[in-house]
């Protein structure tokens, strides 16, 4: 098992290292990546079934890896994340985050929403694409597209109307 192991590790880590530079820019976070990898690729060897490729499977587990990592950079809601709620021309998104109201009436808003809807918006504040957030939810690229735009727009309508963002 340890020479199977082994060879898996000399013949693909090149190749799972460059599949995640290219995805990260960053040479020193895709060393650790690939290490995560091929730790995770240990610890599941043995579910393997053989259905694909050693290097797809390696690869499917780069790209969760590297999809984890982004949602672990985002765990915090961060001021740009809020700057969707808001038009152009109002205050900046920092100015608005610091107002601690705005930031409460945002979710709970957004709690008051249905769950799907709660979850897209959710994810897509997290750092989820619409492509990650459809796959994960059961529906088209699109569809999170729709339910994201029109929840922000109706949260941004409500905050209109209540006088937490100017007309």
């Amino acid at each position: 098992m340890q020479e199977l192991l082994r060879e898996i590790f000399t013949r693909y880590y090149r190749d799972v290292y460059a599949y995640l530079y290219s995805l990260s820019r960053d040479a020193p976070l895709s060393e650790d990546l690939a290490s995560e990898v091929f730790l995770e690729a240990v610890r599941s060897i043995a579910s393997f079934r053989g259905e694909s490729d050693v290097k797809t499977w390696l690869f499917t587990i780069a790209r969760r890896r590297w999809f984890a990592y982004l949602r672990r950079k985002k765990r915090e809601v961060e001021a740009e994340a809020l700057q969707d709620f808001l038009e152009s021309g109002e205050k900046t998104a920092e100015a608005r985050y610091l107002d601690r109201e705005l930031a409460d009436r945002i979710y709970a808003l957004l709690d008051a929403e249905p769950e799907r809807t709660r979850s897209v918006v959710r994810m897509r504040l997290e750092g989820w694409s619409f492509y990650e957030i459809g796959t994960r939810l059961g529906i088209s690229e699109s569809s999170a597209r729709v339910i994201d735009f029109r929840a922000k727009a109706k949260i941004r309508g409500i905050l209109k109307k209540e006088g937490l963002l100017d007309e």
